[in-house]
């Protein structure tokens, strides 16, 4: 039996279900108890949306497995299996996971997802001055680029100067400066978060305020709003701009393509003729659909400027070389429930995503009584600002060196973090280290340790918050834990077992037999030359081994690849028993991928033949693990005897 953590979790995990101390008991087991609405509740659950058998007999097979499983799960509470370190910290990485989904406002990304799709039904296209803030960087840096930012936009709202030529000048976004700042169309989703608002709030024709993003300070100007374009399917050929061809071939290939074109030749030929798209060209050409903002602008004006299906652009230029376009397909934009699925995912990795975290953490803050306190703050800011600045201990400091400050930094709950929490974690963080602008650094640091703070303190309360958070817990823990005990008991313990297992082989080794067939081995050559090598060494009286080893080489790797063994009539294929013969090898085989195959017969058996234990071991740890299983649950069954409320059992019986 292979071990499938996975999918036996999966399946302990189909039936585990919380109890309801106020339903009526189904049965025992020993002196456990388990309620009618918690089997029905599972049993319906594992009908996998048919409509579930109800019969007397359906019931109590199925009562009979349940009562099995509860009393294996009871074996590994018993044995606090979840204390194990493995599985401890398994649980709490899957606590982190599943808790990730309880920790956002939903209203507030229900709301996000919403304004993604209807900024999505626009398209803007947009102008864009940009200057960069060194991420980390000290406040001095930072205010220095406002300032500097602040003076280009009044020179051009309040001076007259021209954006396109303030953003040839002052722009360092490389891609967009040259072109005075156009960036071309965007839509939603395509930026950052803060960029996306910007431009979606400013009108046409206007330029925006200086405003930041996670790169810098940005002004926006935008040129146009029109609806959205939705996205297309393409199909391309592509002369390319190749470092090893100049202008004047290029044009020559195009006339080529152009003069075929004419001819009307299938588009898809000309492709695989002409086309230098090494990732298209298996495709026929066609691109994977796209929309607004994802190919540079001349390539996507182009596709778009086509009209319908099978209308072809002419020649358009752009860094890549010269591309012909063919239309495929148009794809308008979905309606909102078509979408809203996908919208989500992507709004949960899009900075979206931290606008709606940063709802929920404030609110856990209000409500739960947090409050800061700045000076305390300052006090650990300026002592591990103030760390030496040479010697040994530079820039250097230790968490337990600052046991003395207890002052709190803030409150959550009614509870106190003090100053030496924070410098603690703050130690762990940095490595007690802080290389780089330390006052930056130690405020990165504080923001961390009250939001780990905030979400831990919060996730101890989503059991008593959310019933399907505690029943997800719970069932997990009993999966990972019962996976632990069989594993014990039942898989690894039989694979270690080489005492045990070779008696249960002997006890019953008439079982475990070869189907008529032959001892040899089947050779397959990589090449002509590799057959020819072989064959010499076969006629020599070579051994496999000798073989492998001479042929097989740092040249030639896998020149030769040999299976050996026990090959059933049955189940072999590789030539014909009738080539087959003792003591000779096959004439060789030349197969379709080009290699060759020789059948070496040692000597061939026309009855069933006995297994030995290595030949059988993988079939004899099988069954001898179904020998352990059935053996530990006569045991259970014995220590848990079962009792059924007939009454009740009865009750659910249609």
């Amino acid at each position: 039996m292979i071990k499938m953590r996975p999918l036996v979790i999966g399946l302990f995990l189909s039936l585990t279900i919380s109890s309801n101390s106020n339903a009526q008991t189904l049965f025992t087991y020993g002196n456990q108890k388990v309620d009618k609405a918690e089997f029905l509740r599972v049993y319906k659950k594992n009908a996998l949306n048919q409509k579930p058998d109800l019969s007397a007999k359906a019931l109590k097979d199925y009562l009979d497995l349940y009562a099995l499983f509860k009393m294996k799960v009871n074996e590994a509470e018993i044995l606090q299996l979840e204390t194990i370190p493995s599985i401890n910290a398994e649980l709490s990485n899957y606590r982190k996971q599943i808790a990730k989904k309880y920790l956002t406002d939903e209203n507030v990304t229900n709301k996000l997802v919403e304004e993604a799709y209807e900024r999505s039904k626009e398209n803007i296209r947009v102008a864009h001055i940009l200057l960069l803030v060194t991420r980390g960087g000290v406040p001095a840096d930072t205010l220095a680029v406002k300032k500097r930012i602040d003076s280009i936009y009044n020179a051009i709202v309040n001076k007259g100067a021209n954006f396109e030529d303030m953003a040839r000048k002052y722009s360092q976004d490389e891609g967009s400066r040259i072109k005075g700042g156009d960036i071309g169309y965007i839509t939603a989703l395509q930026t950052v978060y803060d960029f996306e608002n910007g431009v979606y709030n400013t009108k046409e024709g206007q330029i925006s305020k200086p405003f930041r993003s996670i790169y810098g300070y940005h002004i926006v100007k935008v040129l146009d709003r029109i609806p959205a374009r939705g996205k297309i399917e393409v199909s391309q050929i592509l002369v390319a701009d190749k470092p090893t061809e100049d202008e004047k071939q290029m044009e020559d290939k195009l006339k080529l393509v152009l003069a075929d074109l004419k001819k009307d030749i299938p588009f898809k030929t000309l492709v695989q003729k002409y086309s230098d798209d090494q990732f298209s060209i298996e495709n026929d050409g066609q691109l994977a659909p796209f929309g607004v903002g994802e190919m540079v602008p001349e390539f996507e004006n182009a596709a778009f400027a086509l009209k319908k299906p099978g209308d072809i652009s002419p020649p358009v230029k752009t860094e890549f070389g010269y591309h012909i376009i063919r239309l495929e397909k148009k794809i308008p934009i979905q309606p909102y429930d078509s979408v809203v699925d996908e919208l989500s995912k992507k709004v949960e990795s899009d900075g979206r995503a931290l606008v709606a975290r940063k709802a929920f953490f404030d609110k856990i803050k209000n409500e739960n009584g947090f409050k800061e306190f700045k000076s305390n703050y300052d006090e650990v800011e300026n002592k591990l600002a103030n760390l030496p600045v040479t010697g040994d201990s530079a820039n250097k400091f230790r968490g337990q060196d600052f046991a003395y400050m207890n002052k709190p930094v803030f409150q959550l709950g009614g509870k106190d973090y003090l100053q030496s929490d924070f410098i603690a974690f703050a130690d762990l963080m940095t490595r007690g280290v802080l290389s780089g602008p330390r006052r930056s650094i130690v405020k990165g640091a504080y923001d961390i340790y009250v939001e780990r703070v905030v979400t831990d303190f919060k996730e101890h309360q989503l059991e008593d918050e959310f019933p399907e958070f505690k029943s997800l817990m719970k069932d997990y823990k009993e999966g990972i834990t019962l996976f632990e005990l069989m594993d014990r008991k039942i898989w690894s313990a039989a694979s270690k077992d080489s005492v045990g297992l070779e008696k249960f082989y002997e006890t019953q080794k008439t079982k475990y037999q070869f189907e008529p067939g032959f001892r040899g081995a089947v050779y397959s050559f990589q090449t002509e030359d590799a057959l020819k090598e072989g064959e010499k060494l076969l006629k020599a009286g070579k051994g496999y081994e000798e073989i492998a080893k001479t042929m097989n080489n740092t040249s030639t790797p896998s020149a030769v690849t040999i299976n050996q063994g026990f090959f059933e009539y049955n189940k072999f294929a590789e030539v014909p028993k009738s080539q087959l013969k003792t003591g000779t090898y096959t004439t060789p085989k030349k197969n379709q991928n080009g290699t060759y195959t020789v059948v070496q017969v040692n000597k061939m058996y026309e009855a069933s033949t006995q297994k030995t234990f290595d030949e059988a071991k993988g079939f004899v740890i099988t069954d001898y693990q179904d020998f352990l299983e059935k053996k530990w649950q006569k045991e259970l069954k014995e220590k848990y005897p079962v009792k059924v409320n007939q009454k009740v059992f009865n009750s659910m019986v249609k």
